[in-house]
């Protein structure tokens, strides 16, 4: 498959599996935003200084200096990649298109799933503290309230996993997602997945689409 990835779905919708799905199948570099911010910073380049007192400062990164980055670290040419968590909005999306995609082949893959039903696996989800094994309190609940099955490790429950949070959350996904979507699918890239299946299950249709 000879095409770059741009991954869109919801928080909790299963994209960074269906993304090492995707390296493992079709030998995509996975670009995390957040890994190359950490990589240039490591570097100590010009653009990973400037990066750094951005974050020590606590201001967000900008998106034209994330779009820097990724044009330092895209080797389009000889590499396809997956975009991961950005674009994020529609004017990041045109600004991907410009400085970055441009004329190479690309496919924006979006993993559609019941934000209700989302929201609910999200706000039961639990973590072992020792082990990290993932339960659902709904789905795969442990044999022993809040006891992890492979180690008796107590489950927890992160942070962004509350439910005012997980709902606000999706408050911001609804309203960014619709233009993204709409722009995508006027360009003719834009490809569904229904991804409330078992992520096998998801990542057998997605090789349909882009096999």
């Amino acid at each position: 498959m000879a095409h770059n990835v741009i991954l869109l779905g919801a928080p909790g919708s299963g994209k960074g599996t269906q993304a090492a799905k995707l390296v493992e199948a079709f030998g995509l570099s996975h670009i995390s935003t957040g890994e190359l911010l950490r990589a240039e910073m490591a570097k100590e380049s010009e653009l990973g200084e400037r990066v750094s007192d951005t974050m020590q400062q606590g201001r967000l990164v900008d998106d034209q200096t994330v779009l820097e980055l990724l044009v330092a670290n895209c080797d389009l040419a000889s590499k396809q990649y997956i975009f991961d968590g950005f674009p994020r909005n529609l004017d990041q999306a045109k600004m991907l298109d410009d400085q970055v995609v441009k004329d190479f082949p690309t496919t924006a893959l979006y993993l559609e799933i019941d934000l209700e039903k989302l929201t609910k696996r999200l706000i039961n989800r639990r973590s072992c503290s020792s082990c990290g094994e993932i339960y659902n309190l709904l789905s795969t609940p442990p044999q022993k309230t809040n006891s992890c099955d492979k180690c008796g490790g107590d489950l927890q429950q992160r942070k962004d996993d509350t439910e005012s949070v997980v709902k606000n959350r999706m408050e911001v996904f609804t309203s960014t997602i619709d233009p993204l979507v709409k722009y995508y699918d006027e360009r003719g890239i834009l490809k569904r997945v229904v991804a409330d299946d078992h992520p096998d299950q998801v990542f057998a249709a997605v090789e349909k689409l882009l096999g």
